[in-house]
């Protein structure tokens, strides 16, 4: 048994379509097998599970006792050869029962070498390899957790349009006079309702070809991976048990060649080509999704390209361009990464001498997991990227886009699109770093790609919008009094106001795959930082004050907003020392920026706390002075 699957072999995924339950519960048949194999009453044991271990719990054929030991089926390229097929693994465990049977009076002596080195490896085995199947079932969770997120987002948007729908035909029945300017922005609401319902239709329907076509095929050929590693190092650790037995009986050589014999045989691609030969069942693939227009209202499946609508569709191209291009290089790492790991899992299985395949295996599949998952994100947005487009034609509106960051507001601001007031600390809004506009998280998409870069010019273009540049540079204290402004030192030492975050609850456990994701338990409450940005993932911190991603689909937020996250600094402490600590790497965007480092001290400039909403100003351990984000530190 050389450990090697042949590239002409048929794999799970191709042959037994949509089926990952019945393929995990091949594996763990083989391990209740593995585990009595050298129990007492092994044969009697053998006989009731050797059928689950070859056919699995529910084959789709009959077999019977001789179906173990010899079948024929004509041969795929040639109808007219007969080609037997029969378990290798059923032939080599009957092999080993004999031969523990009628050797079992001379085992006293070696009694104390198998127990350790023969049966503390299988137990080892099937603890590792239980952890393994383990992992693969719950990535199989999430596989459906992500795929129904995508299908709910379908009919959450449906929903949504319905609604949008119904508001602008109650809107057509009263007095145009009167809600003529009301009724239009509505119309425009229903029309991205309807754009979004449109695009979560193509998504949907992406995300479900994939699934059947490309994921499920994939878990099924990881399945396949673990049972052929689970089988080799089986094999592997029973011929180090013929090996004592060699060594310490020689009356026992024959007996021994017999099971050595047995176990070279055993041949992973053809008990595997057995199982997908009696677990072969029709498949028909889910038909794709269709507009279904709102029973109150008419409409066709056409994406509306209104000026309005028009503008929300090009600032998503633009996004979901820039998510891909991120999400394409993030993929090509991993998927060299898994391809090597592959190759050195099967350089391993040849020849065991190389070193030991487990962790390399493990290693294996969390990289090819994290590959499906980027694999999952990049058709979302290739969906998304392809019918905007095409509908747009070339017309993708200004190329000046907004560099807008959540910010949070201590007080009544105006929002620089729809004019309504943004205020609050849990229902953060949106900022442009580059021109200072500010407007709602929802109103995000609806601004032209046109900003000018500069606050003066703003400022010229929009007498609301420089009220909302002056009212963010003024603490909430200064609002409270009609007394003077207070001294430089006073205006220093005011305590800035406490952010607070809504609270989750962790859903599921969650091990990270790289440096920014946070390990969490099922059961844990944490806050969650930054919200899911149609990427299927959000920040969080802890209890103990760790800070990273982990899937949206992970955590259940239950209330709106939490205590804030850390304490007010001190006033004297502020007004004397006035550094913060890099919390997080930053790149700088522009040369008025600072890099930012996890660890680095940063002190601040005067009033660099009241550069803007979201930003400070400071001067770095090499002597550079610019502006950071403020979240990426923290008061020391």
């Amino acid at each position: 048994m050389d450990g090697v699957q042949s590239p002409n072999a048929r794999s799970y995924g191709e042959s037994l379509p949509d089926q990952v339950d019945r393929v995990a519960s091949l594996s763990d048949a083989h391990l209740d097998l593995f585990g009595d194999l050298l129990a007492k009453k092994a044969a009697e044991k053998k006989t009731k599970k050797m059928g689950t271990a070859v056919f699995g719990e529910d084959p789709a054929q009959i077999w019977s006792e001789e179906s173990l030991t010899q079948r024929l089926f004509a041969c795929c390229v040639c109808a007219e050869t007969q080609l037997t097929l029969f378990s290798t693994l059923n032939n080599a465990c009957a092999k080993i029962i004999g031969f523990l049977v009628n050797a079992s009076q001379d085992h006293n002596n070696v009694a104390d070498a198998i127990n350790n080195q023969v049966v503390d490896p299988v137990k080892a085995l099937e603890r590792k390899a239980e952890d393994n199947i383990k992992k693969e079932k719950q990535f199989y969770q999430k596989l459906l957790s992500e795929r129904d997120r995508v299908y709910n987002d379908r009919t959450k948007a449906k929903q949504k349009y319905d609604e949008e729908c119904v508001e602008e035909r109650a809107h057509d029945d009263r007095h145009a006079d009167r809600v003529a300017k009301q009724c239009e922005q509505q119309v425009t609401d229903m029309l991205n309702a309807k754009n979004v319902y449109l695009l979560s239709t193509v998504v949907a329907n992406k995300t479900k070809t994939r699934f059947y076509t490309e994921d499920l095929p994939r878990l099924e050929d990881q399945y396949q991976h673990l049972q052929v590693h689970l089988l080799t190092k089986f094999v592997n650790i029973i011929h180090h048990a013929q090996a004592l037995f060699i060594t310490h009986y020689d009356t026992l050589k024959s007996r021994v060649v017999i099971v050595d014999d047995a176990l070279n045989d055993v041949d992973p691609g053809k008990d595997q080509e057995l199982f997908m030969e009696y677990n072969i069942r029709p498949f028909t693939a889910i038909s794709d999704w269709v507009f279904e227009p709102c029973a109150s209202h008419y409409d066709t499946d056409e994406i509306s390209l209104e000026p309005g609508p028009k503008v929300f569709l090009q600032n998503r191209l633009a996004r979901s361009r820039a998510k891909r291009q991120e999400v394409e290089h993030l993929l090509a790492d991993k998927s060299k990464e898994a391809d090597k790991l592959l190759a050195i899992v099967t350089a391993y299985r040849s020849n065991q001498s190389l070193g030991n395949a487990d962790e390399i295996l493990e290693n294996f599949l969390q990289a090819s997991h994290q590959t499906t998952s980027y694999q999952m994100t990049k058709t979302c947005l290739d969906a998304e990227i392809e019918i905007l487009e095409s509908n747009l034609g070339g017309d993708e509106g200004g190329q000046n886009p907004h560099a807008f960051k959540s910010s949070s507001f201590t007080i009544p601001t105006e929002c620089g699109y729809c004019r309504t007031s943004i205020w609050g600390l849990s229902k953060q809004g949106k900022t442009c770093k580059a021109c200072g506009l500010s407007v709602h998280s929802k109103c995000e998409l609806k601004v032209p790609a046109d900003c000018t870069g500069n606050r003066a010019s703003r400022h010229r273009q929009s007498e609301s919008l420089s009220s909302v540049s002056r009212l963010s540079s003024i603490s909430p204290s200064s609002l409270q009094t009609s007394t003077p402004s207070p001294s430089p030192l006073q205006s220093e030492i005011q305590a800035q106001p406490q952010e607070q975050y809504p609270i989750a609850r962790v859903i599921f456990d969650f091990t990270p795959t790289s440096p920014f994701e946070l390990a969490v338990e099922e059961g844990t409450v944490v806050h969650v930082i930054e919200e899911d940005d149609g990427s299927g993932w959000v920040k969080v911190s802890d209890n103990s004050g760790g800070k990273g991603l982990v899937p949206a689909s992970y955590v259940q937020v239950t209330d709106a907003s939490a205590p804030p996250s850390r304490a007010p600094v001190p006033m004297l402490q502020q007004a004397l020392t006035e550094r913060v600590r890099g919390l997080y790497d930053y790149q700088a965007q522009g040369p008025d920026e600072l890099d930012v480092r996890e660890g680095d001290i940063i002190e601040l400039t005067d009033g660099g706390r009241n550069y803007a909403e979201g930003w400070w100003e400071g001067i770095d351990p090499r002597g550079k002075r610019g502006i950071f984000p403020s979240n990426y530190v923290e008061d020391v």
